[in-house]
């Protein structure tokens, strides 16, 4: 019997790698047996590289970058040397998680940290380069990464411009002659799962302004903002993407991307999956289990379930979610290729009970999912 798991991680719980090693444990003491392959899943938000990384043996690289006020922070990203391969986890740089609640402010946050690990992955010899951007603190157009990258913008003084997407209302000329020409012989993905523009009512700063700090009014300066830092790109580039699906994505770090490294955007649980060779690990499974914290009809917008249960239905073979929670509407993935979901929690608990129970209950579950397939089997 061969079953593969392939989940993605549990939030403030368990990384992707831990809950793939719950799982099999459990599935393990029931059916001794049986192949279990591994294979942690991220959907190109927080976890992508540790999942990468887990699945395929990756080097994990630090490098102490700009975080996204400005502060030094130590940022992973990692290397995959047989195929020149890096992958980024912009929020590892920019990430919201690296802004404390109080200080968020959409209007001053930066990219620059990002287009640092861009550098070093350039410096490494990356031939190709997968740049996970969910979980954002910014809103900068990616401004900041292509100034870390060599992109000259200035002001009507002809002094730098300072970091953050409200500065970018100041802008006056864009200089290309510093741009890094490395950039120009690296193939860029982006993984992402959001197609938002990059302005107007579903732009970056409409959308994603207000949980990264912005008041209302905020967003309407930024979005202006962003629109004259489009409209001096569109005098300098061969073509204008600001209207392109995905050029919001990260608080416009998509259309950074789009512009001026043309970057190809794929879902993010597709590039990981081509990644870890996830489609090849399905062919000739008799199970899939994969899982994460909360399932329910957000699931349906491109995450780890929902892209797993896609390959795996290809191919004929039945897939089982686990969750910390079923929210919802998780009854609509029944439609598209998932058979069956259960929820971790055996009864009432708090959910930092079942944070910290997590490797516990998920093999619980696995042993109780694997006395059912078994009890099958011999029907």
């Amino acid at each position: 019997m061969k079953i593969i798991i392939a989940p993605d991680s549990f939030k403030d719980s368990l990384s992707a790698d831990g809950v793939a090693k719950a799982i099999a444990q459990g599935l393990a003491e029931v059916l001794p047996q049986a192949q279990l392959l591994q294979y942690p899943m991220a959907d190109g938000g927080e976890g992508t590289v540790e999942s990468v990384l887990a699945a395929c043996k990756g080097e994990p690289r630090t490098e102490t970058v700009r975080g996204p006020l400005g502060s030094p922070v130590q940022a992973r990203w990692g290397w995959l040397p047989q195929s020149q391969t890096a992958i980024i986890e912009m929020a590892e740089a920019s990430g919201l998680q690296r802004v404390p609640t109080g200080q968020r402010d959409a209007c001053i946050t930066s990219t620059f940290g990002t287009g640092q690990l861009i550098a070093a992955a350039l410096d490494a010899g990356a031939r190709r380069i997968i740049l996970a951007i969910g979980g954002s603190a910014t809103n900068d157009a990616g401004a900041g990464a292509l100034q870390a990258l060599g992109l000259g913008l200035f002001d009507d003084q002809q002094q730098p411009l300072p970091c953050g997407g409200l500065a970018l209302a100041g802008l006056h000329r864009i200089d290309l002659a510093g741009l890094d020409p490395r950039l120009a012989e690296v193939r860029f993905e982006i993984a992402a799962d959001v197609n938002n523009p990059l302005c107007g009512e579903h732009g970056a700063s409409a959308i994603f302004g207000p949980q990264k700090g912005a008041s209302p009014a905020q967003v309407r300066e930024l979005d202006a903002a962003l629109g004259h830092f489009a409209d001096l790109c569109a005098q300098v580039l061969p073509r204008d993407v600001r209207d392109e699906p995905g050029s919001g994505a990260a608080g416009g770090l998509g259309f950074a991307a789009k512009a001026f490294f043309d970057a190809q955007f794929r879902p993010g649980v597709e590039v990981v999956a081509d990644l870890v060779g996830l489609e090849q690990a399905v062919q000739g499974a008799d199970l899939v289990i994969t899982g994460e914290g909360r399932f329910d009809a957000q699931t349906l917008r491109g995450k780890t379930p929902f892209g797993v249960a896609r390959i795996a239905r290809q191919h004929g073979v039945p897939v089982i979610v686990l969750a910390g929670t079923l929210g919802d509407g998780y009854e609509q993935m029944y439609q598209h290729g998932v058979d069956a979901a259960f929820a971790l929690a055996s009864g009432p608990m708090t959910l930092e009970q079942a944070c910290a129970d997590a490797p516990g209950l998920l093999s619980a579950r696995a042993r109780d999912i694997a006395r059912v397939w078994r009890l099958a089997a011999t029907r």
